[in-house]
């Protein structure tokens, strides 16, 4: 019986203790050249590192069971390495919510990184991370994701609720771009991650954030039950959306996510009435307009 007690009190601590996210590393490497073959065992050491980065680092006190931790892929394509344990290329960072009342999942965030610039070499399988210094490219990358990651989960269950992690992300952003790293330059390129980080705290783009929480939390989990309501609500939050890319034309936020949404958006008009679709669609194909074809079958 005392080993049986022991067993379940060890169980319980390990949910108590559980982390937040739950994450799937990919990296694919094909690029990188045959002359460079002798490298190829670093990416599977890199997987192992990033992997116990996302998924065994705690980032808050509250108390996640390992069924409640966040979803997320961080898929790593290299092109190049141009020496020795650096490596340059991209990577898609996606988080991902579950929806009550249904077995479905719905994707919050696709962001594609076009500067996924890092070194890394065996002697870097333990990670160590500080807040409040840049120590390398590739922790900050992974902790700006985290807590980005962070950000949208709760902001999807509670108006801004991920606010407190919204700002470490910024401080995060704000230190690796005072170090010169590519990818959170704050001119240039606005798709990087700075500026990830800085529509989110924009209050010309506060609206997207409130409408995030209405569209997850009162449509999406409630849909099966008022589908009516809940298209009537998006076509508000894309009216939202269009006035937002008004002020902030190409915002990084926006692009992803509606890179997320596309498919989705157009099942959940699926079932709408003529009007509604045409409406949608006309709203859809201004908000997106690279995915004009995909709306168009609302319409047909």
């Amino acid at each position: 019986m005392k080993k049986i007690l022991l067993m379940l009190l060890i169980a319980n601590c390990t949910v108590l203790k559980a982390q937040e996210l739950n994450c799937n590393v990919t990296i694919i490497s094909d690029q990188i050249n045959a002359q460079q073959a002798s490298e190829k065992q670093v990416f599977v050491d890199m997987k192992i590192a990033i992997s116990d980065f996302m998924n065994n680092k705690r980032w808050t006190n509250d108390i996640y069971s390992q069924d409640e931790r966040i979803k997320c892929n961080l898929i790593i394509t290299f092109t190049k390495s141009p020496q020795q344990n650096v490596f340059q290329g991209n990577a898609q960072f996606q988080v991902i919510r579950p929806v009550f009342n249904s077995i479905y999942e719905t994707l919050i965030l696709s962001y594609v990184d076009r500067n996924f610039n890092v070194s890394f070499s065996p002697e870097d399988r333990q990670m160590v991370f500080n807040e409040q210094t840049f120590s390398n490219n590739l922790t900050s990358i992974l902790g700006f994701y985290s807590t980005i990651a962070l950000t949208l989960d709760y902001d999807s269950f509670g108006k801004t609720g991920g606010s407190q992690f919204l700002q470490r992300a910024y401080n995060i952003a704000n230190l690796a771009s005072s170090a010169g790293q590519a990818g959170w330059e704050q001119s240039g390129d606005q798709r990087n991650r700075y500026w990830l980080v800085e529509n989110l705290q924009n209050q010309q783009l506060l609206p997207f954030r409130e409408g995030f929480y209405n569209y997850h939390r009162i449509v999406l989990d409630n849909f099966t039950t008022d589908p009516v309501g809940g298209r009537k609500q998006v076509l508000e939050f894309l009216n939202s959306i269009k006035t937002m890319q008004q002020l902030r034309a190409n915002s990084v936020l926006l692009n992803s996510f509606m890179n997320a949404k596309n498919q989705e958006m157009l099942n959940i008009f699926s079932e709408a009435t003529k009007d509604e679709k045409q409406k949608a669609f006309a709203l859809l194909s201004v908000v997106d307009p690279s995915k004009t074809e995909l709306y168009r079958k609302l319409v047909k």
